[in-house]
C-alpha cells in the first residue's frame, strides 16, 4: 500500500498568485494531486508556465463569465477520466466542479458559490448544495470511494470560526447553510481534518481589509471530505495557516492506497 498526497487551495487568483511563490511552493510540497479554487482565469489567458508542469498534468474549467470562479487540478497520478460540471448548466457555467476518476476513488474539486451578495446567490448555494449531494448519493450507491475538495464557503461548527455568535446572521455560517454539512456527514461523508485535531483555533480564510490573519480571527471553510468507506485508508490531514499568498491557506489531506 502506498501513500499518496492530496492538496487543495482557493488561491483567489492563478496569475496572481503565481507571482507570490506558488510554483516554489508547489516544488517543495510535491503534492501527487492539487485541487485550486477561484483560478479566476479564461482558457485563452493559459501560458504554458500555467498549463505546463514538469511531472504534472493540468486541467481547468472556466465560468463562462470572464475573471470569475474556476478551478484546477494539477496531477502526477494519471487520471481514468477527468469531467467537468455535474451536467446542470446553471451550476456549469460558473467553472466550479471538476471531477476526476483515479480508479481507487473520485475526486472532486468544487469551488462552492458564496452566498453573501443577495437573497438569489443564497439559494443558488444552496441549490449547488442540493445538486451536488444528489450526485454524490448517486455515486456512493454504485459503491463509489469519493473525496471532495475545496471552499464549501461555510463554516460547519462554532469552532470552525473565530467569531460564531457575531456571523450567526451572515451567509458562511446561517443555520441553513450549516445544515447541508450535517447532510453531507449524515450521508457518509467524513469531515477529513476533525479526525486528526479536534482543537480550536484552527482557520483557512481571514478577511483581508481587517488585518484578520495576524490575529488569527478566521474561518475554516475549505475542506476534504471522503466518504466513511475511505475513512482507514487516511493516514493525515492538516491546515497551512503559514502558506501566503492568498487570503486562503492550503489544506492537505495524505491517503493509503
Amino acid at each position: 500500500m502506498s501513500k499518496i498526497k492530496l492538496a487543495s487551495w482557493n488561491v483567489n487568483g492563478l496569475r496572481a498568485v503565481a507571482k507570490k511563490g506558488f510554483f516554489d511552493w508547489i516544488e517543495k510540497e510535491k503534492p501527487d494531486i492539487l485541487g485550486l479554487q477561484e483560478t479566476k482565469i479564461a482558457a485563452e489567458q493559459l501560458t504554458p508556465e500555467l498549463r505546463e508542469r514538469e511531472h504534472y498534468k493540468s486541467y481547468f474549467s472556466h465560468a463562462l463569465k470572464k475573471g470569475y470562479s474556476g478551478v484546477a487540478i494539477y496531477t502526477r497520478i494519471e487520471p481514468v477520466s477527468v469531467k467537468e460540471g455535474i451536467g446542470i448548466e446553471k451550476f456549469d457555467q460558473e467553472g466550479r466542479i471538476l471531477q476526476v476518476d483515479y480508479g481507487d476513488f473520485i475526486l472532486f474539486n468544487i469551488y462552492f458559490p458564496n452566498g453573501k451578495a443577495s437573497p438569489e446567490r443564497l439559494q443558488y448555494k444552496l441549490d449547488f448544495y442540493s445538486a451536488f449531494h444528489e450526485k454524490a448519493k448517486a455515486l456512493m450507491a454504485e459503491g463509489k470511494k469519493i473525496i471532495v475538495c475545496g471552499d464549501f464557503n461555510t463554516a460547519h461548527k462554532p469552532i470552525d470560526l473565530a467569531r460564531p455568535k457575531n456571523n450567526e446572521k451572515i451567509s458562511g455560517f446561517l443555520l441553513i447553510e450549516r445544515e447541508w454539512l450535517d447532510k453531507y456527514l449524515d450521508t457518509g461523508f467524513e469531515d477529513s481534518f476533525r479526525l486528526f485535531q479536534p482543537d480550536p483555533h484552527h482557520y483557512t480564510w481571514w478577511d483581508t481589509m481587517t488585518n484578520a490573519r495576524a490575529r488569527n480571527v478566521g474561518w475554516r471553510i475549505d475542506y476534504f471530505y471522503a466518504t466513511t468507506s475511505l475513512k482507514n485508508q487516511l493516514d493525515n490531514a492538516t491546515i497551512e495557516p503559514q502558506i501566503m499568498g492568498s487570503d486562503h491557506c492550503p489544506i492537505t489531506l495524505s491517503v493509503k492506497v
